[in-house]
C-alpha cells in the first residue's frame, strides 16, 4: 500500500520538472525570439502584448460627448473640506473676470435699508445686513452710437450675470459718455468690439441698404427688399440684407427687432421704442425671435419662460445670451454666507404662531388640513390668483401669444 502511494508521489514529481522545464524553454526561446526580431520590427511588437480591447481603446480619439462630461469636472471651484462651511462650497469658474475695482465714477454707494418703506414698515422680508456694496450703473438704454472697445470683464454683486466695462471710440466725447457698463454677453471678453443701432442703421454702412422712418415697421422678410430701392433686383436686395445681418447680428450688438432674423437668441429686450431694456436679463437667459408678422408692426419673441409674446418691431434687443449661466448650479456651503449677501433667514410658516401665519399655531407640528397659503393669506398652490394673456379677463394682456407652460404642460406630460 505504501509502495503503491511512494510510486504516485515520484511520478506526480516528475511531471512537474518536466513542465517547469518545459516553460522555461518556451519562456527563452520567445524572449529570443523577442530580441532577435525588436531590432528589426519595434512598432510591431509595441502592442504585441496588449488586449484587443486596450488596443483599440488607445487609438480611438474620445468623441465630443465624453469630452463635454470631462470638462464639467472643471467647471466649478471646489475646495478640501479643511472646515464644514467649504466642504459643499461650489462656484462657477470664471479666470476671465478682473480682478480690480469697478470704476468708481460709474457707481454709486448703496443705503441699506433693510426691506422697510419711508414708513419704517417691513414690505419685503427676508433683508437686512450683509457686505457693504456699492451700486454699479449700467446702461440698458445704449444711446450712443458707434464702435466700443470691451475693456475688461467685471463682477458684479447686485446681479446674477457680469457686467463689461465698454470705451466708446468717439474721440468728441468726454466724461462719462465715454465709459459705460453693459450687461455682458455669453463669451463676450475684453478686446471685442460692440455697437449700438438704437438709432437706425446709419447711411453708407451697407451699399444698396436705407433705412428710412418710411420703410420703418415692414417686415423685413417679405419679398426679401423692405429698406431697399425699388430698382434694385432681388439678388442685389439679399446681398444687402446679408451683408447688413452680417454686421450688425453679433453678441453685444443692439439691435432694433425689425432688423433681427427669425431664430436669433436675444437678451435685454426693451417693451417701448424710447423705454430701456427691461426682459431676459438674469444671468443665463435667453430670448429668441420667432416671427415678424406681415402688418410690419410687431414682432413675435419667445422668452425665458416659453411664453410667446408680441413686441413693437422699433423696439430694440442685444443680440446673443446673457452671461453667468453657470450661476445657477452654485453652492453656497453654509448659512453665513446667505447673511453676507444681506438675506436673512426664512421661517416656515408651520413653525409660526396664528396669528403670524395662515399655517401657524397648534400642538405639536399639526398641519391641520390647511390649503397652503402665502403669509397674507393668498392660495400658494393649485389655484391660478392672477389670469394674464387670452385666458383672463378681457383686455389685460393684449400681448401675450401664448402663455408660459404650466403643470403638465411644463413637465412634457
Amino acid at each position: 500500500m505504501f509502495s503503491s502511494a511512494r510510486c504516485l508521489l515520484r511520478s506526480a514529481f516528475s511531471a512537474i520538472n518536466v513542465a517547469s522545464t518545459s516553460s522555461f524553454a518556451a519562456a527563452s526561446s520567445s524572449s529570443a525570439l523577442a530580441s532577435s526580431s525588436s531590432a528589426v520590427l519595434p512598432h510591431v511588437l509595441k502592442n504585441a502584448r496588449r488586449y484587443a480591447t486596450e488596443a483599440t481603446t488607445s487609438q480611438q480619439s474620445p468623441s465630443e460627448v465624453n469630452a463635454a462630461l470631462a470638462r464639467t469636472s472643471i467647471l466649478y471651484k471646489t475646495y478640501k473640506p479643511v472646515t464644514p462651511g467649504i466642504r459643499h462650497l461650489k462656484r462657477p469658474l470664471s479666470p476671465h473676470l478682473y480682478q480690480g475695482r469697478p470704476l468708481r465714477e460709474l457707481t454709486v454707494p448703496l443705503r441699506k435699508r433693510g426691506g422697510r418703506n419711508h414708513h419704517g414698515r417691513i414690505t419685503v422680508r427676508h433683508r437686512g445686513g450683509g457686505h457693504k456694496q456699492r451700486i454699479r450703473i449700467v446702461d440698458f438704454m445704449r444711446t450712443q452710437p458707434g464702435p466700443c472697445d470691451v475693456v475688461r470683464i467685471e463682477y458684479d454683486p447686485g446681479r446674477s450675470a457680469h457686467i463689461a466695462l465698454i470705451k466708446n471710440r468717439n474721440p468728441n466725447l468726454f466724461g462719462e459718455k465715454v465709459w459705460s457698463y453693459i450687461l455682458a454677453p455669453d463669451n463676450l471678453r475684453a478686446g471685442d468690439v460692440v455697437e449700438s443701432f438704437r438709432q437706425g442703421i446709419p447711411d453708407g454702412l451697407v451699399p444698396g441698404f436705407v433705412d428710412s422712418k418710411d420703410v420703418r415697421g415692414k417686415a423685413l422678410e417679405k419679398k426679401g427688399d423692405v429698406g431697399l430701392t425699388q430698382s434694385q433686383t432681388a439678388s442685389t436686395a439679399s446681398l444687402a440684407l446679408g451683408v447688413l445681418r452680417a454686421i450688425t447680428i453679433k453678441p453685444g450688438n443692439v439691435v432694433p427687432l425689425r432688423l433681427i432674423p427669425p431664430g436669433t437668441i436675444i437678451h435685454n429686450i426693451a417693451l417701448n421704442p424710447q423705454g430701456r431694456a427691461v426682459l431676459v436679463r438674469s444671468a443665463g437667459t435667453f430670448g429668441q425671435v420667432v416671427a415678424h408678422e406681415d402688418s410690419g408692426k410687431y414682432s413675435q419673441v419667445r422668452l425665458q419662460s416659453g411664453e410667446v409674446r408680441k413686441v413693437l418691431q422699433d423696439c430694440v434687443a442685444t443680440v446673443g445670451k446673457v452671461s453667468n449661466p453657470l450661476w445657477k448650479n452654485r453652492n453656497l456651503g453654509k448659512a453665513g454666507r446667505n447673511r453676507w449677501l444681506g438675506r436673512r433667514p426664512r421661517v416656515r410658516g408651520m413653525a409660526m404662531n396664528r396669528c403670524d401665519h395662515p399655517h401657524g399655531g397648534g400642538r405639536g407640528k399639526s398641519k391641520g388640513n390647511k390649503q397652503p397659503r402665502s403669509v397674507w393669506g393668498w392660495v400658494a398652490k393649485g389655484v391660478r390668483t392672477r389670469k394674464p394673456g387670452p385666458k383672463g379677463p378681457k383686455n389685460s394682456n393684449k400681448m401675450v401669444i401664448r402663455e408660459r407652460p404650466r403643470g403638465k404642460e411644463k413637465r412634457g406630460l
